[in-house]
């Protein structure tokens, strides 16, 4: 059940589960936010939380405000598309057969049914990006396993709204956004430096940011370089 407060103008939704710590979030693309906190606190507390970390909040908010977005994808011919930081126009090749895409200089080429629906023609671009980036991770985990001194059990690619990059610590698990494959590939090994060092640390404390410090001393650029780069046009929910 989400609860609703406002600080001035600012609504922040609470959800009350069992966690233990309280975590507070502001999301794509209009800053929405949201408290989850465990099960025992009340409103009141909650509230003087939000309060003291308004100044926080409200950075966030200008920040997404302020991001470029890319426009609706419409799949079609000479539509600008993009892999590994580089723009290409995207091709459709109408072929009464399997799909598959490949590049072709400043192309990319969407083998296609004629009767494609949009919806499919995204799906065979995502499958195809997916694959991208699963031939790429398995080298940059193996090359950073020994420079930050963990070790990956398992990796994967999937959508994700609110997040570049996840980490189970405990599984030694980490995923990776599916749209970092249209991103500069300093950024996705930026962020698969970033998961691995949370199997060390989960949090984002002064920890966390010394062992970055330690592995990869441009993290702070890249971090900043990836979110200035354009993200996908939708609304963004929890």
């Amino acid at each position: 059940m989400v609860t609703r407060f406002a600080i001035g103008d600012i609504e922040v939704d609470v959800v009350l589960k069992e966690i233990k710590n309280i975590h507070l979030s502001v999301y794509p693309p209009t800053g929405r936010v949201r408290i989850s906190a465990p099960s025992y606190m009340n409103i009141d507390s909650l509230r003087l939380y939000a309060i003291s970390r308004l100044g926080w909040i409200k950075k966030q908010q200008r920040k997404l405000l302020a991001q470029e977005r890319e426009t609706p994808r419409e799949y079609l011919n000479r539509e600008s598309h993009y892999l590994w930081g580089k723009r290409y126009l995207l091709k459709i090749v109408e072929r009464d057969a399997p799909p598959f895409v490949d590049l072709q200089h400043s192309s990319i080429l969407l083998h296609i049914r004629p009767d494609a629906t949009q919806e499919k023609k995204q799906l065979v671009l995502d499958e195809w990006y997916r694959q991208l980036l699963k031939a790429a991770i398995p080298d940059l985990i193996l090359s950073w396993e020994k420079k930050i001194g963990v070790r990956v059990n398992e990796f994967g690619v999937r959508k994700m709204k609110t997040r570049w990059g996840t980490c189970n610590p405990e599984a030694r698990r980490i995923w990776v956004n599916l749209e970092l494959a249209k991103k500069p590939q300093e950024c996705l090994e930026y962020i698969v430096v970033h998961e691995m060092v949370h199997i060390l640390e989960r949090h984002h404390n002064e920890r966390f940011i010394a062992l970055m410090d330690n592995v990869m001393s441009k993290w702070r650029s890249l971090r900043d370089d990836l979110n200035r780069l354009p993200v996908k046009h939708e609304k963004w929910g929890y």
